[in-house]
């Protein structure tokens, strides 16, 4: 027999998730008991400690049963151990359950949320007594096909971004109400979350395709970030970011992060791969090692973005462009756990995230988002609007070839105004551009060899000259683009040719 005075039971609540707490209850209390209730708390609150808690307290209170349902397994068990903690008698309803003789033993039942759908529809078993059905991750959609078994229930979906996977069936259909707990940057400055530090690396994003889910597609995506331009701008932003930090790399598709793996590998660093296809042992040794190893890196594809918690890590990059909010808060949230002496973590984007939902920190009006979730989708950022902001910086590596030249820039809008205000042509732009070109390659070379290496140098300054001159003229089609750029290298070299 157990000494209940000897053996203590769960966790000390701190003042915002007892705060929380007690708001929860209250709506118990007060709305009836078919009320759907969603709870958000950014990723590393506490939201499984809160809820484990508000099992017990249920099950005390209302001499119900309690039912939590998760989307993977890791979440099954790690719910399970929790409300063991907190002295909450549960059983796990995974796939080895086929049906529930022992359902009197137990006051709690953690559940996937596919198997108990299967059970319950082909009436293996039913679920007896249960007062309160609590959904972890609740903006993932999986779970609305259990409502109907539960429709005497109150319902309470936890999430850290309370906005659907799935545009077409917004949250605001399923929960009648939403209570927004403690924001990033309160949690940050109660030193309950560690500080982000965030270094934005701008990528074109143009040949991105966006699928019916509202998201980027993985095809597109892979061939954008597969390509050898791509994994050497990775490369050069962990050197110069994360070297030698715990790094762990979000990325769209399994081949990108292979090929990661290889480029890594190739310059002698310490990495690892990860995605769904790794068998238990495989993912068990790699996070093993994750974990152990001080300037460990591991790649991964999607499979850490929930039900994994590493608070050592001190690197999150995300080496992938994202339309979901909800993901892009969950993978920054990796790296957000306080642990020893670590206070602060860097986050590396390479996909304009950050240009387009804002530092991971910021206020965000989630009531907001949770009543129009279709205002805030449809005035998201577009990748357009977003390049238009890109302000080209020559890398340090190419600067150094153009050390004699004391201005290296040139401002093509600053320029396009000149010239309507002389009433000029605007080609004039493209043609002072390209003297410009034409002096710093000549200041820097001594001979055509090394004048022609320069100019390749340019290639990117090019690039960003011919877009914003494009937007200038309202004539940003691919084509015309294109054209233009074939058209300026060929006069640069011409004029240089010239000039030897």
């Amino acid at each position: 027999m157990i000494n209940t005075e000897q053996k203590k039971i769960g966790k000390k609540l701190y003042d915002y998730q007892e705060e929380d707490l007690n708001h929860i209850f209250e709506r118990f209390e007060n709305c009836p008991q078919d009320y759907n209730l969603l709870y958000q708390l950014p990723t590393g609150g506490g939201k499984t400690v809160i809820f484990s808690e508000i099992a017990r307290r249920y099950i005390e209170t209302k001499k119900q049963k309690v039912l939590i349902l998760t989307h993977r397994i890791e979440l099954c068990g790690q719910t399970s151990r929790m409300l063991t903690e907190f002295g909450v008698n549960n059983k796990i309803i995974d796939s080895k359950v086929k049906e529930l003789p022992d359902q009197a033993d137990y006051n709690c039942f953690v559940a996937m949320v596919e198997t108990l759908n299967n059970r319950l529809n082909d009436e293996k078993f039913t679920m007896e007594n249960v007062g309160l059905v609590i959904i972890d991750e609740a903006h993932y959609n999986s779970f609305r096909k259990l409502f109907k078994f539960f429709d005497n229930c109150f319902i309470l979906g936890v999430t850290a971004t309370p906005l659907s996977s799935n545009i077409k069936l917004p949250m605001n259909e399923s929960y009648a109400e939403l209570i927004v707990g403690t924001p990033i940057a309160q949690l940050i400055e109660k030193s309950f979350l560690a500080k982000a530090t965030t270094y934005s690396f701008n990528v074109r994003l143009g040949t991105l395709q966006v699928g019916i889910n509202g998201d980027y597609t993985v095809k597109s995506s892979e061939e954008l970030y597969s390509n050898q331009v791509m994994q050497s701008k990775l490369l050069y932003a962990y050197k110069k970011r994360s070297m030698g930090k715990k790094t762990l790399i979000f990325n769209a598709g399994i081949n990108t992060s292979l090929q990661v793996f290889e480029t890594f590998k190739d310059a002698k660093l310490p990495i690892r791969h990860l995605d769904s296809h790794c068998s238990k042992n495989e993912r068990i040794d790699i996070l093993k090692w994750f974990k152990e190893t001080p300037d460990a890196i591991l790649t991964s594809v999607g499979i850490l973005t929930t039900g994994f918690d590493e608070p050592s890590i001190q690197t999150i990059i995300l080496n992938r462009a994202t339309r979901s909010l909800s993901l892009y808060y969950q993978m920054i949230g990796r790296g957000s756990r306080i642990f020893k002496d670590k206070a602060n973590f860097d986050v590396i984007d390479l996909g304009n995230n950050v240009a387009r939902f804002g530092l991971w920190e910021n206020d965000i009006n989630w009531q907001k988002i949770f009543r129009s979730p279709d205002f805030f989708l449809s005035n998201l950022i577009t990748d357009d609007e977003i390049e238009r902001n890109f302000k080209y910086s020559m890398p340090e590596e190419i600067r150094v070839h153009f050390a004699k030249s004391k201005e290296v820039d040139f401002d093509i809008y600053k320029e396009h105004k000149r010239v309507e205000s002389l009433g000029l042509r605007t080609r004039v732009v493209i043609e002072k551009a390209i003297e410009q070109h034409v002096e710093i390659v000549l200041e820097n070379s001594t001979d055509f060899g090394q004048a022609l290496g320069l100019i390749r140098m340019l290639d990117a300054d090019i690039d960003d000259r011919v877009r914003r001159y494009a937007y200038c003229i309202s004539k940003s089609t691919r084509n015309y683009r294109d054209w233009l750029k074939e058209d300026y290298r060929k006069k640069l070299k011409a004029k240089v040719t010239n000039n030897f």
